[in-house]
């Protein structure tokens, strides 16, 4: 299946599990219903075709079954992993499998399948917000320097969105393999597909690790764990990086130590002119959880703080728009 077929199946697919368009006459037609009943047919023959290669434990539905064969089976393929054991999340964005690594990775036992949701992607209405000030990225994470995808990307075309929901997936996976190269705290890449991402899991023995946002710390352990996110924001910002949408949700906790998850909408410091406004609200994010767990932080002095070390300015424009 090519890339174009790939995405209007999954189209077709998410049509299916959000029910359908809905209009407010609720006497569906026959001819509507005949077409809804030849699609469904045509999905199953194709996932059984898919199936056919790739097999797994995952008890999925049907339609959730085709979409993840098909969003995987380059991934099998390339023996990145072997099989899906179970669904870790379900997101609007993306939904995260944990699997079994493949022998493509000899020395991991389980590893995690991060599969995006294509027409969520590519309907992000924000997402200029996050892309600004950052090249586009193709199917490999180099930038796009061809004139005709160039244009198929400002024009939005359906060619385009194929190619921004490409760079969107390519942003998170570069970014997590700069900054784990770095010391960071996140899961080690390894893999990239047109609508996947594999990285290590966190966890043991099949228990995922859960979201900070899930976890009562002790006050000391808070503080220590505090500064240690500090200190990968930090991190980030001397990569050029700001996570974008960082908080308790995003951040992992387990065995006493934390890591930071979901990079699609990183944003560059140096090239975004909402680069501050992002920059303070992730740091607020994580100060008012960490507050709440007993630790002093202000938030506003934090962010300029870290900002300005970088050699970034906090102007007063930058700091009223923040406000």
């Amino acid at each position: 299946m090519n890339l174009k077929d790939a995405y209007e199946f999954f189209d077709e697919l998410d049509d299916l599990d959000h029910g359908g368009s809905t209009k407010s006459n609720k006497k569906v037609s026959k001819k509507r219903e005949s077409k809804k009943l030849e699609t469904d047919a045509r999905l199953f023959v194709r996932a059984q075709e898919v199936a056919r290669e790739f097999k797994f434990t995952y008890k999925a539905a049907r339609f959730e079954e085709a979409w993840l064969l098909s969003s995987l089976e380059d991934i099998a393929d390339h023996r990145w992993v072997s099989d899906v054991l179970r669904k870790v999340k379900a997101g609007k964005e993306a939904s995260v499998y944990l699997c079994k690594a493949g022998a493509a990775l000899p020395g991991a036992e389980f590893v995690v399948a991060k599969v995006y949701r294509p027409r969520t992607l590519r309907n992000l209405r924000n997402d200029g917000m996050y892309r600004a000030g950052r090249p586009d990225l193709d199917d490999e994470g180099r930038i796009v320097i061809d004139d005709g995808m160039q244009h198929a990307m400002q024009k939005k075309t359906d060619y385009g969105r194929e190619l921004l929901h490409q760079s969107w997936i390519a942003y998170e996976f570069t970014s997590m393999q700069e900054l784990y190269a770095a010391g960071a705290d996140v899961p080690k890449p390894h893999a990239m597909s047109s609508n996947v991402i594999v990285m290590d899991f966190i966890g043991g023995d099949n228990v995922s690790a859960p979201t900070l946002s899930d976890v009562k710390l002790a006050r000391s352990e808070a503080r220590v764990l505090f500064e240690r996110i500090m200190h990968n924001v930090d991190i980030l910002l001397a990569h050029e990086r700001i996570h974008g949408d960082l908080s308790a949700y995003n951040i992992l906790y387990w065995d006493g130590d934390i890591t930071l998850i979901d990079f699609p909408q990183v944003v560059s410091p140096k090239a975004n002119r909402h680069a501050f406004e992002i920059f303070q609200r992730d740091v607020k994010r994580v100060c008012d959880y960490f507050v709440r767990q007993g630790v002093q932080a202000d938030a506003r002095n934090l962010a300029i703080s870290l900002w300005t070390s970088h050699g970034y300015r906090a102007t007063r424009d930058e700091d009223d728009d923040a406000s």
